[in-house]
């Protein structure tokens, strides 16, 4: 059975509509799934797409409040598809999100397929007058994520106020397709033409070009019409038609009409044939009445331009130069009318190929007919094959992750048009989706003006006002700053200058005890003392940053343990690992540990911190991938304790392979690159300091039943003392063989979180290993394991004693463990281990043998002896000094 985990996406859209974007994404999603990727999505509002996405993929719908319960150290990246994931991307620590450890290593891919924020910011005013909070924040997020992904070239340019280097088009999306479908099924032609002033005999040629040049003079037109323009004029006096030519391009000023006039005049086109419309109007609109699309531009771009592909998908001859780009996808007089690049003049001689006497030939209509059949999945396989690229570029395998299979297998060449595409459904999602998108949009602008200070006029429809504050308001605001300012210090030197009481010692004393029982932490940690008074067993759960926090439980039953220095949870009496075991303060130590150094920090003095006979652990991913422990099962768990004998037991809950069927050292293996049984092997061998010849690896038994994994499990806490004394020398016999690697910067096993290349690779080194090593212990040490239901509570004994043949109770005896543990502190005390520098079993807890006893006891009596030695000194000093005390009464 293969036992490696698939590599996991998340995928984070806003809405579940039928519409371009989800048509786009559950094709990409289905190739993702074909290609051995799991992907799981989460939706923040449900949608009539939900059933096509539920058989591709997992799907969640939830709120922006739940969001903090998503354990993002699930998946390996997270694709975030509309504006909304803002909040997944937080920077403002409101909602624990990827920006919060534990979350920030999967790279998040940003996919941005609408215009409406870009729209907002270039209706933004001067930039001396705008709101910068509301432009930094949102480039803030954009700059948290490892690439922000575009349709078009156009949208980049919309939205580079928020440009970080890290903008990319990846063109192809079906929004083009889409809105034709979309606009023709809710639009008359005849209508249209109509409103436009357009006869039924007239043939109207659109002319557009590259999105790239947006608010400039098409300049780039003037080539292909002024030697094209005079032979389809007179072409139409000839057929006795009637030509106009529409533009497409520019913005609608006054001052661009009438430089825009002028420059038509220079063309040769005769006043009345021709009109301009500004690059802002609904092109859907334009294409319903127009009868030919000419593509004017001659440079080059870096995908199929789209309008070019809209025109297409409206059933439009085109005529467009044979640019590479175009050629690529579409054939001359098959699919559209192309002409020579180089020879703007071949133009003419395509519209020869057009028009006929009455209107256009029977050739334009059947070669409009193949490229609309062509476009609607032209785009399709370069589209997914790209962003399963950039996928590929960005992400990082972990060792246990079964590699999925290159791009170049990718199968889907179209789109899923089957699902989406019954009239009944882009029907109802043409206008409906549309406002609801807006109003979407909108609402997700206004929430984030609200806190940069900025506010939209409720009352208007389609045109926003802003309230901006101006600069008298931030000078007002600048003084009264300064009047606090100094207004406070005033007090303070006022406050100095008072004459105060001298108190008493008991005032201060009382004083000094009020303020401590004032403290929140220390009164909330005598709080949690108390309530773990009598308690049998005490569960520390471990984390690591504020993203864990929502993960953790609250009660008795259980404590917190943070291995992030100073982000314990406030009003909690949670256990901080750093200022209990300083090798923690070193992020190369506490990475390469990872959860394991909690446990560590907690032997370390244990009496100070726990003082009840038994002790658990528990990760918070047990909460994040529930399988933590239910109410019924704590429950369970709590009377076994208070009722058990102390017995050498093991309990835990959180089973390695759930379907009991896989060997031990092999699923190691698989969660340690293929290293695991080989390292194992050495480290033990050099722990205990066996011959080559002698076997070093302790057998495992392949029974069918549970092993534990995620650090969950409880045990006396005699046992555990013993577990972690073991588990010392033997991270420190592995630490040796991983230090003494000719690649320093290597790990020899696998690391358990996917790291970029410019991260050290050792980090994370020995999660996984770590992670199953109470089995190890457990088994061969005699102690009895039990696996615990964490739904019902059930408990089943596992690989009983009785069956266990070969167990190596020698290695794992607890004098022989103990001595070895005093030889090894005899040598950091003495100084004589070699490579003290790099010597990890020191750093791990507490460095006892008898002479350390022996020596203190020593110094103790020797100062006692001193003490003694100055008094007699000092008393004899003082009779030679002659003074002596007359006896009382004389």
């Amino acid at each position: 059975m293969d036992l490696s985990l698939a590599f996991a996406l998340f995928q984070v859209v806003g809405t579940m509509n039928i519409d371009a974007e989800s048509l786009m994404l559950t094709t990409l999603a289905k190739s993702l799934g074909g290609l051995g990727y799991e992907v799981e999505v989460l939706a923040f509002t449900d949608g009539k797409a939900h059933n096509i996405w539920k058989t591709i993929c997992h799907v969640n719908v939830v709120s922006f409040e739940k969001l903090k319960y998503v354990d993002w150290s699930k998946y390996n990246a997270v694709l975030v598809s509309s504006l909304e994931g803002k909040r997944v991307v937080s920077m403002n620590g409101v909602v624990p999100s990827l920006s919060l450890e534990p979350f920030r290593l999967p790279p998040v891919v940003w996919l941005i397929h609408d215009d409406a924020l870009g729209q907002h910011l270039r209706n933004y005013p001067e930039p001396h007058l705008s709101v910068p909070n509301h432009i930094e924040d949102w480039r803030a997020h954009f700059n948290a994520c490892t690439d922000v992904v575009f349709p078009d070239s156009h949208l980049p340019l919309l939205y580079s106020p928020l440009d970080t280097g890290n903008f990319l088009v990846i063109p192809g999306s079906p929004v083009d397709i889409w809105a034709a479908k979309r606009y023709g099924l809710s639009h008359s032609q005849g209508t249209i033409r109509n409103q436009h002033g357009i006869k039924e005999e007239d043939i109207v040629v659109l002319v557009v070009g590259s999105y790239l040049f947006f608010d400039e003079l098409p300049w780039d037109y003037v080539t292909v019409l002024r030697t094209s323009a005079p032979h389809v004029m007179d072409m139409a006096r000839t057929k006795k038609l009637g030509v106009q030519f529409i533009f497409f391009c520019g913005n609608g000023s006054d001052t661009y009409n009438s430089a825009f006039q002028e420059l038509a005049s220079h063309m040769g086109f005769p006043d009345d044939s021709v009109k301009h419309f500004p690059m802002t109007h609904d092109i859907g609109n334009l294409l319903m009445f127009v009868d030919i699309v000419l593509y004017g531009s001659l440079r080059q771009e870096p995908g199929f331009p789209p309008l070019l592909l809209r025109s297409m998908s409206s059933e439009i001859p085109i005529i467009a130069p044979n640019l590479t780009v175009i050629t690529k996808y579409v054939t001359d007089g098959i699919h559209a009318f192309l002409f020579n690049s180089g020879d703007p003049s071949t133009a003419a001689s395509a519209f020869m190929r057009i028009l006929g006497e009455k209107g256009l030939l029977d050739t334009a209509y059947s070669v409009a007919l193949e490229g609309k059949l062509l476009s609607k999945n032209m785009l399709a396989y370069d589209c997914i094959v790209a962003h399963v690229k950039l996928l590929e570029s960005v992400l990082h395998y972990p060792s246990d992750a079964r590699l999925p299979l290159s791009f170049s297998q990718v199968k889907e060449r179209t789109w899923l048009w089957d699902p989406f595409e019954s009239k009944a459904a882009l029907g109802n999602s043409s206008s409906e989706d549309e406002r609801h998108i807006h109003t979407r949009i909108a609402g997700i602008l206004l929430g984030e003006s609200a806190q940069s200070n900025w506010t939209i006029d409720s009352d208007s429809n389609d045109t926003s006002s802003y309230d901006y504050p101006t600069q008298s308001d931030w000078d007002d605001l600048s003084e009264v700053e300064i009047f606090e300012d100094i207004e406070m210090r005033e007090m303070e030197e006022i406050d100095e200058r008072v004459e105060k009481p001298l108190l008493t010692w008991d005032e201060v004393y009382r004083n000094a005890r009020k303020s401590e029982r004032m403290k929140p932490e220390g009164n909330e940690r005598d709080e949690g003392e108390l309530e773990r008074t009598g308690q049998p067993v005490c569960i520390y759960e471990i984390y690591r940053g504020e993203g864990a926090w929502p993960f953790l439980h609250h009660g008795s039953l259980y404590r917190g343990i943070t291995l992030s220095k100073g982000a314990r949870r406030p009003r909690s009496d949670d256990v901080d690992a750093v200022m209990r075991l300083s090798v923690l303060d070193d992020t190369y130590y506490r990475d390469l540990l990872c959860e394991f150094g909690a446990m560590f920090a907690i032997a370390n003095r244990i009496d100070t911190v726990h003082k009840l006979p038994w002790i658990g652990f528990q990760s918070w991913r047990a909460a994040g991938r529930k399988v933590s422990l239910s109410e019924s099962a704590e429950e369970t768990l709590e009377k076994t304790m208070a009722g058990e004998n102390h017995e050498d037991v093991i309990y835990y809950w959180v089973p390695m392979d759930t379907d009991q069927t896989s060997n031990f050292w092999s699923t190691c293996d698989c969660l340690n690159a293929g290293h695991c049984r080989t390292l194992f092997e050495d480290a033990f061998r050099n722990m205990y300091g066996l011959p080559e010849g002698v076997a070093a690896l302790p057998p495992m038994p392949n029974d069918g039943d549970y092993w534990s994994t995620l650090h969950s499990w409880v045990m006396p806490t005699p046992s555990f003392l013993k577990f972690i004394m073991f588990t010392r020398m033997f991270v420190d016999s592995l630490h040796s063989l991983n230090g003494n690697n000719t690649e320093p910067a290597s790990c020899l096993l696998g690391a358990s979180q996917p790291e970029p290349s410019s991260l050290p690779q050792k980090r994370h080194c020995y999660c996984r290993i770590l992670e199953i090593l109470v089995n190890i212990w457990a088994y061969h040490s005699g102690r009895k394991m039990v696996y615990l239901n964490p739904v019902t509570g059930e408990s089943k004994e596992q690989h009983l004693r009785e069956e266990r043949n070969e167990m190596w109770v020698k290695f794992f005896d607890f004098t022989l463990l103990k001595s070895m543990d005093e030889d090894l502190a005899e040598e950091a005390d003495d100084g004589m281990h070699p490579g003290t520098d790099q010597w990890l079993w020191p750093l791990t807890g507490q460095v006892f043998w008898p002479g350390i006893a022996d020596r203190e006891r020593e110094e103790k009596y020797i100062k006692k002896l001193d003490k003694k030695l100055k008094s007699k000194v000092k008393l004899l000093e003082r009779q030679k000094s002659g003074y002596k005390q007359k006896p009382l009464g004389q």
